[in-house]
């Protein structure tokens, strides 16, 4: 038994040995090159050599460069520049890991101008991401507002033996470590946990310092989600943005002296001999010893930080009813509900001035409450089908879906016969405003529909698989995804939505409810739906942003066909460019856009297995080097009038089991099913 203790003695030294070794390693290594990430350069964008605007660049590397030389920088490894005037403004920023010396963080921000040079040839915008520091530059500004897109996934070959302990103590983990980093001044954070006796998870997550505390938070609680997506059951992973980044893995990979939570403790018993007697070497004593001082330190530590957390929580939720019901931000309808009379004052009675929609089950309206926050009112038909209980039970479960590419619940007014749902306020009205518009659809050039593109995928990810609920939206649409003032995508209008239990894949109605040309032929034929109901929509709603056309103005004439056997025509015959909205063709990125539509095509496979989930789209949205998979025939359940009446004449009952009844005006059918 004493060879025992000396063995385990002798791994614990070795483990502390090869730790001090890899930390002198590490530092050793930052001295020199640092380590490179990925970069992703944009080729919507070029400038001419030798011209202004590469001149203001390189003045701007040197600006950079310079101020990352200086030594006091060093307690604020960030800085950001503009140069130049008009359309050759250049705006850079960069910031370094929060655990290093300013000796390594000039060092990378110095190494960034030559591989640019070589990386991102000519590019007016690129991102590029080193172990040591974040670089990018513009020719539009940035600062203070999160960049989510482009986004990069790396992770670790290597799986983890407990994957469902290990994933668990990851994401209490991780969200522990995005409120550490958000409130700290350099927006950066590190956090340990033990996962099992010998072996601890190290986690890092940062923020480009400009980002207020929130915005910070959002980003990382953002990066956190995209985990189950890269990284699941890996040893090790990184999600990378622009404004942010996160990253774990089982051994120690940041500065120790980094100011961070120490790991949960776990009091393990000292190991003992059959016999009960004493050990005979020093060694072992002093072991003893140390275990008597410390064991009971950690217990009273445990035990003083359970008072605490008791004193500081749990009777904050006793005092608070809005923090009931297992650690939801949403717990009861009372603190959702709005009084009556503060809706009337806010919308000035349902004024026509404050008209500013109508959907399927209502007008909207805009209002304005008593604290000068402003509120979309939507005031639901007294014939929309829903009880006062069943409401109410929407409401709650709606309003605990929190992300950035959803427009946000805040409350609901129910008295009498009146039905009232408020959200949030979104400045820019629905996509369909601005890309069916000849003069609006100029403000959409290729980037920002391409950032549409991304963040509507991510907010279906999250309906479908990321959220504490599985939600099948059903009604995913141009008009249904409004923008705000910084024309990110938040889709809306979950009232044809169902909740899915969590390992339910597919369910059947009777009552078939959307919008006819977005709905996938297994649900319009069949009343069959799944997540892959929402994909085809999807796809059909990528197609239509590419285009810029609506899905219903291809049945305007007896020769016209519809979108998706339109792209399918065109891309079959290798003129898939053709699609694009004529006013962003010559300053879109042909690889991007043609990337896209093979996409949007993927999604609208006839064969529900063929479709690609969402997590698969995201994926492929912010990776260009994973390769697409070959495409089959779309689903043509809409043919020409043309077409039809040819088969009709003929007498094919081909047409029976492939088309569907229009509607040209994209009317929603809105009658509800209870859920």
């Amino acid at each position: 038994m004493d060879s025992c203790i000396g063995r385990s003695l002798r791994t614990e030294l070795l483990l502390l040995f090869f730790s001090v070794v890899l930390s002198f390693l590490i530092s050793f290594c930052n001295c020199a090159n640092p380590t490179y990430l990925y970069d992703i350069c944009s080729n919507a964008t070029l400038y001419a050599s030798n011209s202004t605007y590469q001149s203001n660049l390189n003045t701007l590397f040197s600006s950079l460069s310079s101020n990352a030389n200086t030594t006091s920088n060093s307690d604020n490894p960030y800085n950001n520049a503009t140069v130049g005037q008009t359309s050759n403004t250049v705006y850079g920023q960069y910031y370094c890991r929060g655990d290093l010396s300013s000796d390594v963080c000039s060092n990378c921000v110095n190494f960034v101008p030559q591989d640019i040079a070589q990386l991102c040839p000519n590019r007016k915008i690129a991102y590029i991401w080193y172990d040591e520091c974040t670089y990018r530059y513009s020719n539009s500004s940035f600062f203070s507002t999160v960049t989510d897109s482009p986004m990069v996934f790396m992770s670790n070959t290597q799986n983890v033996s407990n994957a469902t302990s290990f994933n668990q103590i990851l994401g209490d983990t991780m969200k522990q470590l995005a409120t550490s980093a958000a409130s700290n001044s350099k927006r950066f954070a590190t956090q340990e946990a033990n996962y099992t006796q010998f072996q601890s998870l190290y986690t890092l997550a940062q923020c480009s310092p400009d980002l207020s505390r929130n915005d910070c938070y959002t980003c990382l609680i953002t990066n956190i989600g995209y985990f189950p997506t890269c990284c699941s059951s890996k040893q090790g992973g990184r999600v990378l943005m622009p404004s942010c980044y996160v990253r774990y893995e089982v051994y120690p990979f940041y500065e120790s002296t980094a100011s961070a939570p120490s790991p949960s403790p776990i009091a393990l018993a000292p190991p003992t001999r059959n016999n009960g007697t004493t050990p005979e070497k020093q060694g072992t004593s002093s072991t003893g010893k140390i275990v008597a001082i410390v064991v009971p330190v950690a217990v009273a530590g445990v035990i003083i930080f359970s008072i605490f957390w008791y004193c500081l929580v749990i009777q904050k939720k006793k005092k608070d009813p809005s923090m009931e019901n297992d650690g939801n931000t949403i717990r009861t309808t009372e603190s959702l509900q709005f009084d009556f009379n503060t809706v009337l004052v806010a919308t000035s009675n349902f004024a026509d001035d404050n008209k500013i929609g109508e959907g399927g089950f209502g007008a909207v309206f805009k209002g304005k409450l008593p604290t000068g926050q402003e509120i979309a009112v939507k005031r639901l038909s007294r014939h929309s089908g829903q009880g006062a209980e069943e409401f109410k039970n929407e409401v709650v479960l709606v309003a605990k879906l929190q992300h950035r590419n959803l427009v946000r619940l805040l409350g609901f007014c129910l008295e009498g016969e009146e039905k009232i749902l408020i959200y949030e306020f979104v400045h820019n009205k629905s996509l369909d405003y601005f890309l069916f518009d000849p003069e609006k659809s100029v403000e959409l050039d290729w980037q920002r529909r391409y950032k549409i593109i991304g963040g509507i995928a991510r907010g279906l990810l999250y309906l479908h698989e990321d959220s504490r609920l599985r939600i099948i939206h059903r009604d995913l649409k141009a008009s249904n995804v409004l923008l705000d003032r910084e024309m990110n995508p938040k889709i809306s209008d979950f009232g044809m939505a169902r909740i899915f239990g969590v390992d339910q894949t597919q369910a059947n109605t009777n009552r078939i409810v959307g919008t006819y040309g977005y709905m996938s032929p297994e649900y319009a034929m069949h009343g069959q739906f799944s997540v892959k109901s929402d994909v085809f929509s999807f796809g059909v709603l990528v197609l239509e942003i590419i285009s810029g056309k609506k899905n219903s103005s291809f049945y305007q004439t007896d020769f016209a066909e519809d979108l998706i056997s339109h792209a399918w025509r065109h891309w079959n015959a290798g003129t898939g460019f053709v699609l694009v909205d004529p006013i962003m063709r010559e300053n879109s990125s042909r690889n991007e856009v043609m990337r896209c539509i093979h996409i949007a095509l993927l999604c609208v496979q006839e064969d529900v297995a063929d479709r690609p989930t969402m997590a698969s789209v995201v994926f492929m949205l912010s990776s260009d080097s994973v390769t697409l998979q070959l495409l089959s025939q779309p689903a043509f359940f809409v043919r020409s009038r043309m077409e039809e009446k040819e088969m009709q004449e003929s007498g094919s009952d081909q047409s029976k089991s492939r088309s569907i009844p229009l509607s040209l005006n994209e009317v929603s059918i809105t009658e509800l099913e209870p859920r």
